[in-house]
């Protein structure tokens, strides 16, 4: 079993197979617009654009579970993430990433990667690093910066 076994529907509407990305770094983002820590998805590009030449990918997965933080719909989202810090990364239709209606991929990563006090996914902008076969390399918390994984991302590209 890996991520590449799992699929997702794309903020534009489309089914993607995760296989899609096989032989890529991934790095899975729970996102949301109205959170303080919706500046990292500055962050997150920035990592895009530094290493997606590279065989590396971001993908965002909004989703509205933690006090009512990602509102809108996925085109008001896809929006609000192009203009305010030119997302340019995969982006996915809003998600549930814990409990029993979590989107299977979530709750994949969080049997992978359980977290320090529970295994569900704890807030916004919890992050999973994936190799290129699809494992579970790192989980990090909400508050850790995009920055601080780059050398995680190189490892894993080299």
């Amino acid at each position: 079993m890996s991520v590449h076994d799992f699929s997702a529907k794309t903020i534009t509407g489309e089914e993607k197979p995760l296989s899609e990305y096989s032989g890529k770094v991934l790095l899975i983002v729970n996102t949301a617009s109205k959170c303080g820590f919706t500046p990292q998805y500055e962050g997150l590009q920035e990592l895009y654009d530094k290493y997606h030449e590279n065989g590396f990918e971001v993908l965002g997965f909004p989703s509205n579970q933690f006090m009512n933080q990602e509102p809108g719909s996925d085109e008001e989202i896809q929006e609000f993430c192009k203009l305010n810090y030119g997302v340019s990364f995969p982006m996915f239709s809003k998600t549930d990433v814990r409990g029993k209606e979590a989107h299977p991929l979530f709750q994949y990563l969080i049997k992978q990667a359980p977290g320090v006090v529970s295994d569900q996914v704890k807030w916004n902008f919890t992050k999973f690093l994936v190799d290129q076969d699809g494992q579970v390399f790192e989980r990090y918390a909400p508050k850790t910066n995009p920055e601080s994984i780059e050398k995680d991302i190189e490892k894993l590209l080299r």
